[in-house]
């Protein structure tokens, strides 16, 4: 396939322009897999350099699963009323309305997780490694890492995406903000089931 059709088939599975799209390919020596991992790369960074600007703009979704036993609303902000508008940002607002329906998480972010909250899922772990003869070091590396599944299991950007497991939902807005080019925030939601 000529750098035409790279491009064009990178754009189309991507959404990001045709500029980044090139500059990708080039940067990958036209192998589409590592243009989108660059893609990815740069959407963080990007990601990155936006996420400091205001976000007065945005949509609230909301979502029924089709037993009508369970749904989700969610407040999603953006920069502009042009973006809030837009079929991509309604899109992400779907694709995370669907994620709080099936994964129930919590919080928004590890940082929303009261304090109280880690103190006493870290008592519990305390009590599950209580018999495991282990040195103090390998105890709290362990503990560590089951603070970390919590927080993944019960914060909605940190977790793994239904639709594809090798990202995050972090990683899902992410390339949402490289595709449309503004800060994009997760206010808030709510879960409801019967």
């Amino acid at each position: 396939m000529d750098n035409i059709g790279l491009i064009k088939k990178l754009r189309e599975e991507t959404g990001v322009s045709i500029s980044e799209c090139k500059k990708a390919i080039e940067e990958a020596k036209g192998d589409i897999e590592a243009a989108k991992e660059v893609l990815r790369k740069w959407g963080k960074t990007l990601a990155g350099k936006k996420s400091e600007r205001k976000t007065s703009c945005g949509i609230i979704e909301a979502y029924i699963h089709s037993d009508k036993k369970s749904g989700a609303m969610i407040e999603l902000r953006c920069e502009t009323d042009f973006v809030a508008k837009s079929d991509n940002f309604k899109n992400l607002a779907r694709e995370l309305c669907l994620q709080i329906t099936a994964m129930n998480p919590v919080y928004v972010r590890p940082e929303d997780i009261p304090v109280e909250v880690l103190e006493k899922e870290k008592e519990i772990c305390r009590g599950q490694m209580k018999d495991l003869k282990k040195p103090a070091q390998i105890m709290e590396s362990i503990l560590e890492g089951k603070l970390k599944k919590f927080k993944d299991g019960v914060c909605l950007l940190s977790q793994s995406w239904i639709k594809d497991d090798a990202k995050n939902v972090k990683d899902l807005v992410d390339d949402y903000v490289a595709k449309i080019g503004e800060n994009i925030i997760v206010k808030r939601f709510v879960r409801f089931e019967i």
